[in-house]
């Protein structure tokens, strides 16, 4: 089976963004778990605004490098700050740029940061819910990182050992149900398993007698 690739897309473009080192850091835990990965820095794009108009032809070239970017992928890691109670604008369009083609069928992890207490969690409920619009399959796992400004040293790693791992576990999951998913063996498997006939064995129950 190839290898699978994970790509991370930060929706922030602020220089020294905590939701970039967030998913460069659920990136490192897909590497962990066999994957090759890809950080997409929003930066290095040149979009438009997506106004859903059926002609592309004005479209910048990076539109397209974006689609086909993510396309590749098996896994997908999306991150966000928390603005407002929701998520950035710039993922928004972002992801409003793409639709089926990149995410129907693929595993998504969601990690979410913001300079509140009690934020991130509103951010990253949007997104799966986003995701599930577009048929792709979200894993249980999700990581809020409150109050990100206090959670990261200078060195762009997180302080709290704990946090960290379950930030990489966010990674290492997407990589393993993208392999799961991707795999010959887990289909035929699969396949067998429905073809089976039925065992006789369990259409009789044994007479047992309680014990008193």
């Amino acid at each position: 089976m190839n290898q699978i690739s994970v790509v991370g897309i930060a929706g922030s473009i602020r220089k020294g963004s905590y939701t970039k080192m967030a998913v460069d850091l659920a990136l490192q835990g897909s590497k962990e778990a066999g994957a090759k990965t890809k950080l997409i820095d929003l930066q290095d794009y040149e979009l438009i605004f997506c106004d859903g108009k059926e002609d592309e032809t004005n479209y910048p070239e990076d539109v397209f490098r974006l689609r086909s970017d993510v396309r590749e992928a098996q896994g997908i890691i999306l991150g966000t700050p928390e603005y407002h109670g929701s998520f950035s604008g710039i993922l928004k369009n972002t992801l409003d740029l793409m639709g089926f083609d990149e995410f129907e069928g693929k595993m998504v992890g969601v990690v979410s940061v913001s300079g509140g207490m009690m934020g991130g969690l509103e951010a990253a409920s949007s997104l799966r819910n986003i995701c599930r619009a577009l048929h792709s399959w979200v894993i249980p796992e999700q990581t809020v990182i409150p109050e990100a400004w206090k959670a990261f040293g200078d060195n762009g790693k997180l302080k709290d050992q704990a946090l960290d791992e379950r930030i990489r576990k966010v990674g290492q999951q997407v990589t393993r149900f993208a392999n799961l998913h991707a795999s010959e063996n887990a289909l035929e498997f699969l396949n067998s398993w429905q073809c089976l006939e039925e065992n006789p064995g369990a259409t009789k129950k044994e007479e047992v007698t309680p014990k008193v």
